[in-house]
């Protein structure tokens, strides 16, 4: 009962209304045409409620409200899923979202599998954007500081950092978050002076 209470404060109140006609079946004898437009609006309300639940599980990461996040981003991941393919790099935000908001209620073994398969994902994409990149490189090193694993983290933002800024430049947004971040491990290592170096980049 309480992951059904979660789900729905979560998005399920939101989306309740828009899973009645994508569960709803296509009557039988509809014409090509008929059934060919009721492809099409599937797959735009299927868009939708994507949009819709990544978002809000987003706002309620950004809240620190990580439980409520985590059955958003699943819907979010299962309409993903349904409109573009198991394999599919537009997957990789939600599994990263899931893998934040698990790392965040404390849930480390979930977190690392969302993102070994965020991995797997752009590994198999030869053409994946830089932005899905640097956002997987920062998702792995928030994880590996969650972990405390300092070095692997590190690893992880300076990649992050290098390709936002070859892409972005150096003192663009994109880039000064992962300064920030990395400045925080350094932090945590009480390695003051780097830590205030990256804190300046910011």
């Amino acid at each position: 009962v309480d992951h059904q209470k979660a789900d729905w404060v979560s998005i399920h109140e939101r989306i309740c209304q828009l899973l009645i006609p994508i569960r709803t079946s296509l009557p039988f004898l509809l014409s090509e045409k008929e059934r060919k437009h009721g492809s099409e609006q599937l797959v735009k309300r299927q868009k939708y409620i994507i949009d819709l639940a990544y978002s809000t599980a987003q706002e309620f990461v950004l809240d620190g409200k990580h439980q409520e996040a985590i059955p958003a981003a699943l819907h979010a991941l299962r309409f993903s899923t349904d409109v573009y393919g198991s394999n599919s790099v537009r997957l990789v935000p939600a599994y990263l979202l899931l893998a934040e908001a698990s790392t965040g209620v404390g849930r480390l073994p979930e977190a690392s599998k969302y993102l070994s398969q965020a991995q797997w994902i752009v590994l198999r994409t030869p053409d994946c954007s830089v932005a899905v990149q640097y956002k997987l490189h920062r998702s792995l090193g928030l994880f590996c500081a969650a972990e405390g694993n300092f070095e692997q983290a590190l690893y992880h933002l300076a990649n992050d950092i290098y390709l936002t800024s070859s892409t972005f430049g150096l003192k663009s947004i994109e880039a000064s978050g992962g300064y920030f971040h990395m400045a925080n491990v350094f932090f945590r290592q009480n390695k003051m002076d780097v830590a205030n170096s990256l804190y300046a980049e910011v």
